[in-house]
């Protein structure tokens, strides 16, 4: 654009709507609340938990569970991935 040729200037309004994909944040499917017996079995299933997104998914969702950092190397609970369920 040269600075003082004005006839080939344009000026046209444009809106540009901005979506937030991400308007809810996962959560659990249901209220969870585990109970321990004090004769548990090693391995045995405590607790098994989903969670749901409200946003449109393209590719479905995923979500991935972990232990706090603090919990990760102790022998007495683990998680494990459900596939299929």
């Amino acid at each position: 654009l040269s600075s003082g040729n004005h006839s080939q200037v344009s000026r046209v309004p444009v809106a540009i709507k901005v979506l937030d994909v991400n308007d809810n944040a996962p959560e659990f499917a249901s209220e969870h609340e585990a109970f321990l017996c004090e004769n548990g079995k090693p391995g045995q299933v405590i607790q098994i938990v989903s969670a749901v997104d409200k946003d449109d998914p393209k590719n479905g969702h995923y979500f991935l569970y972990s232990l706090l950092p603090e919990m990760v190397n102790n022998p007495n609970f683990t998680i494990k991935k459900n596939e299929g369920k």
